[in-house]
């Protein structure tokens, strides 16, 4: 099940996210880029 959270993020990564949502058909959007980037940042940890 998802749920939702609230997160700060540094105004010109949001415009970094916002672009990327834009310009690709590989994100849905803003939340999807999000969940994809955590879960492969969670990968690479777990393989070290």
């Amino acid at each position: 099940m998802k749920k939702p959270i609230s997160a700060t993020i540094d105004e010109t990564l949001i415009k970094w996210i916002e672009k990327q949502v834009k310009d690709s058909v590989r994100f849905r959007n803003k939340s999807h880029l999000i969940e994809t980037a955590l879960t492969n940042l969670k990968k690479e940890v777990e393989d070290k």
